[in-house]
């Protein structure tokens, strides 16, 4: 069985690691070169840096601090914002990610994920997908939650794995920042209808909302910001306590 990934997020704005709730009321969370570091040593197996504001300031993503970062790592690293063409996922990748989110430019032009497939190869693409649950429908969202769209979750997953992503990036925008755990019935509809890795976000508040979303969401990845930038979940107390509930990680 393939091991569950844990991985940290680092939500930037202003060269600086955020965090809000509900994809609002941001607070600094501390320096992401630093932050990087830490968890590199701490155990994560991965590592999500989001240039949140890039979209929004049509502007693309920071790549010196990318490169800053990238140099603090040993495990695989992943960012997203502002990246609307195959130029700026080459400049990222060579800036030392090694897989590229996509969420509003794949919504405007889905082709762009057949084409960072077909260039990259499809394990380097990640798209995102923001979503809030409005009246019993999975509504897509764009610009960092901003904007809504007319797209349901479970259709646009199904496309973007038949475009050529590599894996979806799920956020509940209503469980964002909330720490009330994970959008398990989601993530398991997610996971039973596609063949490509799910990684959970929004809702991490305790260890069990991990174990949930492997369990009960069957999720592939969790991923977590405020808990681990606060220092509120030790990865290492995280890893222990899933593998002690029979959940394989890597040690």
């Amino acid at each position: 069985m393939l091991t569950k990934r844990i991985i940290p997020c680092l939500d930037i704005k202003n060269g600086r690691t955020v965090k809000g709730v509900n994809f609002v009321d941001l607070r600094d969370a501390g320096d992401p070169v630093e932050l990087a570091a830490a968890y590199a040593e701490k155990g994560a197996d991965e590592l999500v840096f989001l240039d949140i504001s890039a979209t929004e300031e049509k502007r693309r993503t920071l790549a010196k601090l990318v490169l800053d970062v990238a140099e603090q790592l040993n495990i695989p690293f992943t960012v997203g914002g502002g990246i609307s063409s195959v130029e700026d996922v080459d400049i990222l990748l060579k800036n030392g990610a090694d897989k590229v989110s996509i969420n509003s430019s794949a919504v405007k032009n889905p082709d762009l994920i057949n084409q960072l497939s077909e260039k990259f190869g499809s394990q380097c693409v990640v798209v995102a997908i923001d979503a809030k649950n409005i009246d019993g429908k999975w509504s897509v969202h764009l610009v960092g939650g901003k904007v809504p769209t007319e797209l349901d979750l479970f259709e646009w997953a199904k496309e973007v794995e038949n475009r050529g992503a590599g894996e979806i990036l799920f956020t509940s925008m209503d469980h964002d920042g909330t720490k009330n755990g994970f959008a398990n019935e989601a993530l398991a509809r997610l996971s039973e209808e596609l063949n490509i890795p799910i990684i959970a976000s929004g809702g991490a508040g305790n260890i069990q909302h991990f174990e949930d979303t492997f369990k009960k969401g069957k999720a592939d990845a969790a991923l977590a910001a405020s808990v681990f930038h606060f220092k509120e979940i030790k990865i290492s107390d995280l890893k222990n306590s899933l593998k002690n509930s029979g959940i394989p990680v890597r040690i």
